[in-house]
């Protein structure tokens, strides 16, 4: 089978460049976008000479140019866009609006696969103020791919590992705690936990498969999914230590978002929703879904046990 054409939109960004890399992999002609607004951003731009040293190729287009657009969008069979929807970051995903209107018009795009990579929104709908922004409006998105008849796959990729894990699920750090942990509640509440690369070797894997053809595809490999108290125990045993553990209860949790800046109350309310609600797994995969290790089981990916290692001295 011929593979596709890939365009990744945002492809400097934190999954994006994953994307490239995993598209590049694959064997996929691998278009990045570059756009004009990256200004003196010479990080970018030195990570966009670097795709191109790798075998990608540059393409100049602009969300407030339609007609570019449409040019970038001609040249592939595939539209991956990674654009940020997180508040501590930028804030972006209505632009994705535009790339919807281009895409639409071209005409030639076999699948898009919107910037999603999180929680599922279409479960979200009694998700708290102010967080739950961000799922309506990937559900407007949704609904502007939907409505324009453009082939589509929504990818649900849960906690990734470098906010969730190596922090052991903190709120504020990257890092794993010296001597105290906070357990959101008794713990127990199952969470799925995904290494990044594997995010984006699953994501490059679901494009040119008709199984996830208008589909969502959820990243939930059997043996990442575990709770937040199984977490910290394969770090103490790693470390060979026990950390002091301190239960937050849900009444505290949603009360501390009183103190913080709107960046910070998005952030308390998705992790009330993972780690109390659990919306990663209180539900069974339905009929217009899939699971990624199930369809791809010849993806070795990786455990989290081994993830922590890095973080050891």
């Amino acid at each position: 089978m011929v593979k596709s054409k890939v365009l990744v939109v945002g492809g400097t960004g934190y999954i994006g460049k994953r994307i490239v890399k995993a598209s590049l992999a694959e064997g996929h002609t691998t278009y990045v976008l570059q756009r004009p607004e990256i200004g003196l951003d010479i990080d970018k731009l030195h990570m966009l000479l670097s795709f191109k040293e790798q075998g990608a190729r540059l393409v100049e287009a602009s969300f407030s140019d339609h007609r570019s657009l449409v040019e970038a969008v001609n040249e592939v069979d595939v539209v991956i866009c990674t654009m940020s929807g997180v508040h501590f970051r930028s804030h972006n995903i209505l632009l994705q609006l535009k790339l919807v209107e281009a895409i639409k018009e071209a005409g030639n795009i076999k699948r898009f696969l919107p910037s999603e990579f999180g929680m599922d929104p279409a479960l979200m709908g009694d998700a708290i103020e102010p967080g739950r922004v961000t799922f309506d409006e990937k559900m407007e998105v949704r609904k502007a791919i939907e409505e324009a008849h453009i082939p589509y796959t929504y990818i649900s990729a849960n906690c990734f590992a470098g906010y969730f894990v190596g922090n052991l699920s903190q709120l504020g750090t990257l890092v794993p705690p010296k001597h105290k942990v906070c357990l959101y509640g008794d713990g127990n509440v199952k969470v799925v936990y995904m290494d990044e690369d594997d995010v984006a070797t699953y994501t490059i894997k679901s494009i040119d498969d008709p199984r996830t053809m208008n589909k969502t595809v959820y990243l939930r490999p059997p043996e990442n999914i575990m709770t937040q108290r199984e977490l910290i125990a394969k770090w103490e045993k790693l470390k060979g230590t026990q950390l002091e553990k301190i239960s937050i209860s849900e009444q505290d949790f949603l009360s501390s978002m009183k103190e913080m800046d709107y960046a910070g109350q998005v952030g308390v309310g998705h992790f009330y929703h993972i780690f109390y609600e659990g919306c990663l797994t209180n539900f069974e995969i339905g009929q217009n879904a899939e699971e990624a290790s199930a369809l791809y089981p010849e993806v070795c990916y990786t455990r989290m046990d081994e993830y922590l290692k890095r973080f050891l001295n």
